[in-house]
C-alpha cells in the first residue's frame, strides 16, 4: 500500500545531517535493540520507523540487536515473535541479527578495567539495602561500607562471583561514582550481577551478567552505531552511557539522542499493565484486538503500511503529549477506503416481508465491488420477498428528525427499490420480529433515505465483534488503580447475517461493509464460522 511520501525534518535529521558533514567517509548506524521478554507494540513501532528510516534516508545501515542480558526461559518464543513482526511491518535489518550476548566476553574484560581503576567494587549489601543506601530526589546516597575494598579484593571477589561462588542476589558489582550526584543513576549503579539461568545462546558459560546500563553502551560502540536512538525516559542514563564509555578507554565511543515515546490515547503499552489485564481476564492474549501490541493491531485488521504511515505523521519530537487515537484510525481508514471490497452485512437483524411480491420472485442484480474501482469487477446479489435489515433503521414511534423506515413511510433500498412499511409483527416480549412492507420501482427526483439489506436466500449467519477502548479515560497511564477505569463495553459481539459469496470466496478478508464499517475476518478464530473483527468505523466518530 503507498506510504505517505511527504518528508518530515527533526531535529534528529538535522543531527544526522550535521554529523554526516563532518563525517564524510563515516557510515551512519543505527540499531533497534529490543528486550525480548515480552511483544512488540506500536511504540516499537515509532522506534523501529525512526531508526530504519533515518538509515534508510541518509544511505546507513541499521541492526537488530536482542538485549539478552537478563536470561529468561521464553527468549526464545520472545525473539520469534519479534522478528516475525519486524519483518511484517516492512524493516530491513543489516545482514545478521547482534545479540548483545555476542560480547559478553569483551563487556566482562571492560568490567575488569573499571575494578582497576578503582572505579568498580563488588558489593555485598542486599538489594532493599541498596535501595536505602541510594537515596531519593531530596535526599543524597549513602556510601557503601564496600566501596572502598582494595582492587585485588575486588578482583577475587568478581572473579568468585563469575565462578558460581556466591548465591543469587548476594553480592554485584557496581560503578563507583559519586553516591551524592544529583542523578540517582549515578549513584553506583549495579553493573553485574548473578543468574543461575541456562542462557538461550551462552547456554550456563555465564551465571553473572551485565545490566542494561552497561552493556548497552558497550555493545552500541563494538557495533559502530553513530546515532543511539532512544526515548527520553533514558535522558538521565546518558551521564552514566558517556562515563562508562569514557573510562573503559574505548575507541570512537557512540553517541545517544533522546527523542519522545508514543502516549496513545486510552491506551497502556506497559508489559506490566497489559499483563495485570491478562491475569485478570480482561483480555486473553498478548494479541488481543483491542490492544495497540503490533500482533493485537494485525488482527484487528491494521496494515503495516497505515502503521507505518501514523508513525511518519506524528513525527520526531522531544515534546511529550498524549497523540489522539483518531490520528492512527485515519491512517488505515484512508487505506481500506481504496482497496476494501464493498459488501452488505445485517450485523442486528429484523425481517421484512415484501407483500406485493411473490415467494418465488428472485432477481438478480449486479453491482461493483468498489463504487470508483470497476477493475475489483462486479457481484450479485439478490432480491426477494424476505429480506434482513438492521434493527437500528426502523423505529415503530420515531424520534424528531428520524429519517429512515417507519410505518407509513416510503425508503430505498440501496441498488434496489422503493419500500414502505405498513404494519409490525410483534413477539410476546414487545419486541418487533416482522415488519410487512410494499415495493414500487417507481422512479422520480425525490430524494428518499437509503438503507442496507440483505435477501433471505442470499444471507448466511456470521458473528461480528465491535471493539471499543478498553478504558474509560484518555490517559489510563497516569492511574494507579486502572481495574477501576476498564470500559465494559470494549467489546460487544453481535449476531446477524452477510452475503454468501464472501464465504466462497474467503481468499478475500477485508470489506467495508456499507453504512457500517470496515471488517476483517478472524482467521485465528473462523474454523467453522466466520467470525468479523471491526477495524474501524467509516467515519471519525470520538467523542460524539
Amino acid at each position: 500500500m503507498k506510504e505517505n511520501n511527504k518528508e518530515n525534518t527533526s531535529f534528529i535529521h538535522k543531527k544526522v545531517e550535521k554529523f554526516l558533514k563532518k563525517n564524510n567517509n563515516q557510515k551512519l548506524r543505527t540499531r533497534f535493540p529490543p528486550d525480548p521478554n515480552g511483544y512488540l507494540h506500536i511504540g516499537h513501532a515509532k522506534s523501529l520507523y525512526i531508526n530504519f528510516s533515518i538509515a534508510k534516508k541518509y544511505h546507513g545501515i541499521c541492526n537488530l540487536r536482542f538485549d539478552d542480558t537478563n536470561p529468561n526461559k521464553n527468549h526464545i518464543k520472545y525473539i520469534n515473535a519479534i522478528k516475525k513482526d519486524i519483518i511484517w511491518l516492512g524493516f530491513k535489518w543489516n545482514k545478521s541479527i547482534k545479540y548483545t550476548s555476542m560480547y559478553f566476553n569483551k563487556i566482562y574484560q571492560y568490567a575488569l578495567i573499571l575494578i582497576k581503576k578503582k572505579l568498580a567494587y563488588v558489593d555485598k549489601l542486599k538489594k532493599h539495602e541498596i535501595r536505602k543506601y541510594r537515596g531519593t530526589l531530596n535526599k543524597p546516597g549513602i556510601n557503601s561500607p564496600y566501596r572502598n575494598q582494595s582492587i585485588e579484593e575486588n578482583l577475587i571477589l568478581f572473579e568468585n562471583m563469575r565462578l558460581g561462588n556466591f548465591p543469587e542476589g548476594t553480592v554485584c558489582l557496581r560503578a563507583k561514582i559519586n553516591m551524592k550526584s544529583s542523578f540517582i543513576v549515578m549513584r553506583d549503579p549495579v553493573l553485574y550481577r548473578i543468574k543461575f539461568i541456562t542462557h538461550h545462546k551462552t547456554k550456563n558459560k555465564w551465571c553473572i551478567y551485565p545490566t542494561y546500563d552497561f552493556s548497552h553502551c558497550i555493545s552500541d560502540t563494538l557495533e559502530k552505531i553513530t546515532h543511539s536512538l532512544c526515548t527520553l525516559e533514558f535522558e538521565n542514563n546518558k551521564k552514566l552511557y558517556n562515563w562508562i564509555l569514557k573510562n573503559i578507554n574505548i575507541k570512537n565511543a557512540s553517541k545517544q539522542y533522546e527523542y519522545s515515546r508514543l502516549n496513545l490515547e486510552y491506551c497502556i503499552l506497559s508489559k506490566r499493565k497489559l499483563k495485570l489485564l491478562i491475569d485478570n481476564k480482561i483480555i486473553n492474549h498478548w494479541d488481543d484486538p483491542r490492544l495497540h501490541t503490533i500482533s493485537g493491531l494485525r488482527r484487528r485488521g491494521y496494515t503495516a503500511s497505515s502503521i507505518r504511515n501514523f508513525c511518519k505523521n506524528i513525527g520526531i519530537t522531544k515534546q511529550e503529549n498524549l497523540i489522539e487515537i483518531k490520528s492512527l484510525e485515519s491512517c488505515i481508514r484512508k487505506e481500506l477506503n481504496n482497496y476494501a471490497y464493498r459488501n452488505m452485512a445485517v450485523l442486528e437483524p429484523i425481517k421484512i416481508i415484501i407483500c406485493n411480491i411473490s415467494n418465488e420472485y428472485i432477481e438478480n442484480i449486479n453491482i461493483l465491488n468498489h463504487p470508483k474501482n470497476e477493475k475489483m469487477g462486479f457481484r450479485n446479489i439478490i432480491f426477494t420477498n424476505v429480506l434482513y435489515i438492521e434493527k437500528t433503521d426502523f423505529q415503530e414511534n420515531p424520534l424528531k428528525k428520524y429519517y429512515r423506515l417507519t410505518l407509513g413511510k416510503t425508503i430505498k433500498l440501496k441498488y434496489s427499490y422503493l419500500i414502505t412499511a405498513h404494519a409490525i409483527k410483534k413477539d410476546k416480549n414487545n419486541n418487533i420480529i416482522k415488519i410487512f412492507c410494499t415495493c414500487e420501482s417507481k422512479k422520480n427526483k425525490k430524494k428518499y433515505s437509503i438503507i442496507h439489506w440483505i435477501s433471505k436466500k442470499n444471507a448466511i449467519k456470521s458473528e461480528f465483534r465491535i471493539y471499543n477502548p478498553i478504558f474509560k479515560i484518555k490517559n489510563p497511564n497516569i492511574e494507579k488503580n486502572l481495574l477501576s477505569h476498564i470500559n465494559n463495553k470494549s467489546k460487544i459481539k453481535k449476531y446477524g447475517f452477510i452475503e454468501k459469496q464472501i464465504k466462497n470466496n474467503l481468499k478475500i478478508n477485508t470489506y467495508q461493509f456499507e453504512r457500517i464499517g470496515y471488517f476483517i475476518i478472524d482467521k485465528k478464530l473462523s474454523n467453522n464460522k466466520i467470525i468479523f473483527n471491526q477495524i474501524v468505523t467509516l467515519k471519525e466518530n470520538w467523542n460524539k
